[in-house]
């Protein structure tokens, strides 16, 4: 029978994808344990592989060649020749497959304004620094090259020779000297110190070192800053994605734009009538609004595409950037695509209709896993392929509870109580929770990364507190003093008002239907007499509430926790962006101990410590202290984790099998800006 016209069963999703225990076991960071995953069935799962760097200047090209439309432009006078306009040490790119060809319009799908990452991700190439497709290994990108300092206490970075903005201006070491004197230090600008950028509590500096040289410096060694420099912190994120949404670090900014917003450069006054004729409260929304590459296409940027219509429109429109500083092979300035249009899609549903149809050209984006089985039936039909790319966190749904909630003292008592955490966690059952949304494929169990990354406790601890037990739950609960029930079965509180009533927050428009999920736990949690509203909010309202400190649970993933030191702030509350375990407390960490509150849970402290002693070891020091961190998180389950080392976050990717040099299998991480180590430069039409 063909199995492209019937229905595809879950046995065969699982012979097809090689996602059997054993396949997820080789899901690890080292390349030579990629390269024992298996090619079975269809390839869903397929041989991690992406393109390589050229560092030898002997194998560079002579020659530049360029896009249709750019030459076009340049034959009008309207642009210099595209030996003019790429730097004299280009980033040379060898494409996984073979040299594209230029043209065409990339086809995806966006969820609206809240959606910035579907395109932060693509255009990630202007970070400084990058994983390359392995996941394990930091590349050159923006910068040309960096020297870590003997003592860990300084990193030069040193940039490409005549780079420029997308406007043509030069790119230089004054447009960091800028971010850090006039944003950075800015305090209405930037009120609290980031904690990337600081050690054991003190920060950095920079320095202009030449025209094509910056160095950042610390007081105490700092070896993780590289790494930082490479991953999705907010240092090493790059401009597109950390000067958005009033977010004000990146590390450089274009000085020569940026500045006729500036008071510093125009005089307050002119500042706020700039800001007010352009409809804005005064100048610092303003300006944050102006450096904002998803909202101003006259913003300069150095990705490999920058915005033509804005985020905020039915289509979010991106075209190639004319100075980009990435080369192919033969000499070709990438990217090949000419320009990606995101189409508005009013809910997930649609959004995965139009993939199902065919009306994408690449999308991983909030394709879901519970359409697997309809993606298999019509991929020949259609005319596409389907690759699952399996991500290494512990937990695709994970419930934070808030441990500086104070809006009602009862339930603020209990979320800070163990016992009461370890029962909520018991109460789940993981294995209905798997079989209904992940499809049987994901693997239960606390929110501890996969074993084979170097971070992991150890095997016993993704059991820990994660298996389904009512009766244990229930004796925890009965023993911390909530032994007293109503009619119904369900706990009172301590205070005399009533039942125990929980609220946990979910937001819309995830990777996984969070709040379906919710619902399932929610009548899980009734076997041990506890009652739990499920209250979904729009994506901007959740995280808002989230900084507000009003949540008690809310449901989030972990991913890229699998890296800890790299992107913290789905297990730690190190990070005010995305403090789900509490903003006060991350407050209180990034601003070293001067804005905020610091956590009451001894425990939670210990952990923060011990983050905040890593960026000063060295690499094995620094996995046994993660080692060290996520045994605590574990044992005390501040965040409760159900299922994960599966696709469903940014794993579930359709490719038309018109696109070329498309991995088999890409790297799912934070710290690689999935797919940006795939480097989408390179893809193309095939004509």
């Amino acid at each position: 029978m063909d199995r492209t016209r019937r229905r595809v069963t879950r046995r065969e999703i699982l012979q097809d994808a090689a996602l059997a225990a054993g396949g997820f076991a080789l899901a690890g960071l080292a390349p030579e344990v990629w390269a024992q995953t298996p090619k079975l069935g269809a390839n869903l799962i397929g041989r991690l592989e992406g393109p390589e760097l050229v560092r030898d200047p002997a194998k560079w090209p002579k020659r530049f060649g360029e896009a249709p439309m750019l030459a076009e432009l340049v034959k009008q006078g309207k642009l210099p020749p595209v030996e003019q306009r790429v730097p004299q040490e280009p980033l040379i790119l060898k494409p996984v497959r073979e040299i594209g060809r230029y043209g065409g319009t990339l086809r995806r799908g966006f969820t609206g304004p809240g959606d910035s990452e579907n395109g932060n991700r693509w255009v990630s190439a202007d970070k400084l620094l990058f994983w390359d497709y392995t996941g394990n290994k930091v590349m050159p990108s923006v910068a040309q090259g960096w020297l870590l300092s003997e003592d860990g206490k300084s990193v030069t970075i040193y940039l490409r020779k005549g780079m420029k903005w997308s406007d043509g201006q030069p790119f230089t070491a004054d447009d960091f000297v800028f971010w850090y004197q006039d944003i950075y230090l800015n305090k209405d600008l930037v009120p609290t110190p980031n904690a990337d950028f600081m050690i054991n509590g003190k920060s950095g500096s920079l320095r202009k070192g030449s025209d094509t040289t910056v160095v950042f410096e610390f007081p105490e060694p700092n070896y993780l800053f590289l790494d930082i420099l490479a991953g999705s912190t907010s240092m090493g994120g790059g401009q597109a994605l950390w000067q958005m949404e009033g977010r004000t670090m990146g590390a450089y900014t274009p000085a020569h734009y940026v500045r006729q917003f500036h008071p510093k450069y125009i005089g307050k006054d002119e500042a706020d009538r700039k800001a007010k004729a352009a409809g804005f409260d005064g100048w610092v929304a303003y300006i944050k609004n102006r450096w904002d590459w998803r909202l101003n296409p006259d913003l300069p940027v150095l990705t490999p595409w920058k915005t033509v219509t804005p985020i905020n429109n039915p289509s979010w429109v991106m075209e190639r950037n004319p100075y980009f500083y990435e080369v192919d092979t033969a000499g070709n300035q990438l990217p090949y695509i000419d320009r990606i249009v995101m189409t508005l899609a009013e809910n997930l549903e649609v959004l995965n209709l139009r993939a199902i149809a065919g009306q994408y050209d690449l999308q991983e984006r909030h394709t879901g896993m519970a359409k697997i089985p309809v993606f298999l039936e019509n991929r020949d039909r259609v005319g596409y392929d389907l690759h699952l790319d399996p991500a290494l966190n512990g937990s695709d749904a994970t419930l934070h509870t808030n441990q500086a909630y104070s809006g009602d003292p009862e339930i603020a008592k209990w979320l800070q109580t163990a016992d009461f955490r370890r029962a909520l966690s018991m109460g789940i059952d993981r294995d209905q929770l798997n079989e209904t949304f992940w499809l049987g494929i994901g693997v239960p169990g606390s929110i501890a990364p996969a074993e084979t990354v170097p971070y992991s406790p150890g095997p016993e601890w993704r059991k820990k507190w994660a298996t389904l037990d009512v009766a244990q739950a229930n004796s925890f609960l009965d023993k911390i003093g909530l032994s007293k029930k109503d009619a119904e079965g369900y706990r009172l509180r301590t205070d005399g008002k009533g039942r125990l009533r929980l609220e946990l927050m979910t937001a819309a428009g995830t990777f996984i239907p969070q709040t379906q999920i919710g619902e399932m736990i929610k009548e899980q949690w009734k076997k041990i007499g506890i009652l739990a509203d499920v209250k979904e909010h729009e994506r901007s309202l959740f995280i808002t509430r989230v900084r507000s400190n009003e949540h008690q649970i809310d449901m989030w993933a972990n991913d890229g926790s699998e890296v800890l030191f790299l992107f913290p702030r789905h297990a730690l509350p190190v990070d005010p962006v995305e403090a789900n375990l509490g903003y006060p407390i991350a407050v209180w960490y990034a601003s070293a101990g001067t804005q905020g509150k610091a956590p009451k849970d001894p425990e939670l402290l210990k952990a923060l410590e011990l983050f905040r002693t890593a960026n000063g070891k060295k690499v094995q020091e620094r996995y046994k202290v993660a080692q060290e961190i996520w045994k605590i998180l574990v044992d005390q389950v501040y965040s409760i984790g159900t299922v994960g080392q599966s696709p469903a976050t940014m794993g579930v990717r359709v490719v038309s099998r018109k696109m070329g040099n498309i991995p088999e299998r890409q790297i799912n991480a934070q710290h690689c800006r999935t797919p940006g180590s795939s480097q989408p430069s390179t893809f193309f039409f095939k004509g």
